[in-house]
Order: structure tokens, then sequence, then C-alpha cells
């Protein structure tokens, strides 16, 4: 009975806690290098990937990171874009280059979208294609053998070369350098709400990464 009592004393004790203090639950978000902000618990939701067993951590962290873009644009340029040119070691980024200048200003002004969610369909689409493209060294949309043409499923499509690191890999195709129609970019902020992801070995680039998105 005692020990009973000292439990309820101790849950009382807990609750009143927390409801005259202001705890901050937090998570530990893929951002959190660039600021603690990100780890404020609303954003746990952009995690959509936590469960799928069937794709790989840094797959999963890669659709993490997107969907913390999409849900707070501004936040991701005032932090992440604001501190990657030195952290990096690419200070140039900063005041000398166009095209991250203008993912930053893009950033800056877009409204909130829709997370995105894992579909394996989609995922066996991406998979597919990743692993051929990088087997045989090739770079490009088209499906280079009739089991990933079965495959096939999208509404639009990215692939990155020459990354491995999922934060790597998105700011490659939202700078989109040298592509002066940003359709990687415009793909990325489009009003998507499924995504496969599939990041495999490339026979000439290391590393390539495919994202395929539907509505």
């Amino acid at each position: 009975m005692k020990l009973i009592s000292t439990i309820l004393l101790i849950c009382s004790s807990l609750v009143l806690y927390s409801q005259n203090s202001n705890i901050s639950f937090k998570t530990v978000s893929p951002l959190s290098v660039y600021s603690d902000i990100w780890n404020d618990i609303k954003y746990s939701k952009c995690n959509t990937a936590a469960h799928a067993d069937y794709m790989s951590d840094d797959e999963k962290n890669t659709i993490y990171i997107l969907n913390l873009i999409r849900t707070n644009p501004a936040l991701f340029a005032n932090t992440v874009l604001k501190k990657y040119p030195s952290m990096s070691g690419n200070d140039y980024l900063a005041t000398d280059a166009y095209y991250f200048l203008s993912l930053v200003n893009t950033l800056k002004q877009l409204e909130p979208l829709g997370l995105l969610y894992p579909d394996k369909t989609c995922f066996e689409s991406a998979q597919c294609h990743a692993a051929s493209s990088g087997m045989a060294g090739y770079a490009g949309h088209k499906r280079i053998n009739r089991d990933c043409e079965k495959k096939k499923l999208y509404n639009g499509e990215c692939c990155d070369y020459g990354h491995k690191d999922p934060l790597e890999i998105i700011l490659s195709l939202l700078i989109d350098e040298g592509v002066p129609s940003l359709g990687h970019r415009n793909i990325f902020l489009n009003s998507y709400s499924k995504i496969g992801l599939s990041i495999q070995p490339h026979k000439k680039y290391g590393y390539n990464a495919v994202f395929d998105f539907a509505y």
C-alpha cells in the first residue's frame, strides 16, 4: 500500500511539473546541426518513411529532409542554406552562385507544401532504375531493361549522380546548377503526395539516386 502511494505521489509530481513548466519535447532531426529549431517535436511528422522497412537509413533520411524543406521552406533557407556554404567549404555559394542564390530566394517566398509519403510501387520503380543504371554506368531517365520498364511508375522523376549523403543529394537537385528550366527543383517543390526513392552504387559516378513522384 505504501509503495502504491509513493508511485501515485511521483506521478502527481510529474504531472504538476509538466503543467507548470515550459517543457518542449524534441526529436533529433537530420538538420539539427544547422539549427536546434529543427528538433521541435512538430517536425517529427516529416519523418514519414520511418517505418518503411524496405528502405535504407539514407533513403529514409532523404525523404525526412525533403519533407522538412517542404514543411518550412523559409526556415530551411534561413538556417541550412545560410550556414551550408561555410560549413561545406563552398563559401563562394553565399555570394557568387546564381542557382544557389535563386534557391534561397525561392524558398524564402514559398508557402508550405504537403508531406510526401513513401509508396512501395514508386520505390520499386526507382530502385529498379537506380540499380540497373548503376550496373551499366548509365545516366538518364530511359529504362534500359524490360523489367524496369514494366515497373516504371511516376508523374515526375529526378536522378542524381555522384552523391550518397541525403542532404548533398537534395541540394544538388534543388540548386539545379546549369539547368535553366530548374526542372528538378520544380519537381521537388510540386504538389506530389507519393514518393519512391532509391540510392544505389553507380559504375561511373560512385552513387546514383532516383526519385519517383506520384500524385
